[in-house]
């Protein structure tokens, strides 16, 4: 990582519960985006959240809340 970027932190919110399309009902990720978010780069791993703030306006927040 070079010194202009920052690390993203994990979006895990250690309550993970995956739907029948393997999106986590805790953080939003796919299944293959929590098990591969270590060896995404500093962008990579900022389109993932982007992906998730816009998953998560699909479900009802009585869901996640």
């Amino acid at each position: 990582m070079s010194p202009n970027e920052q690390e993203v932190p994990s979006p895990c919110v250690r309550n993970c519960c995956l739907d029948p399309e393997d999106i986590c009902l805790g953080c939003f990720r796919h299944l293959d985006e929590i098990t591969g978010w270590m060896a995404m780069s500093t962008s990579q791993k900022k389109v993932v959240l982007k992906r998730t703030e816009e998953r998560r306006k699909k479900y009802p927040p009585t869901l996640y809340k």
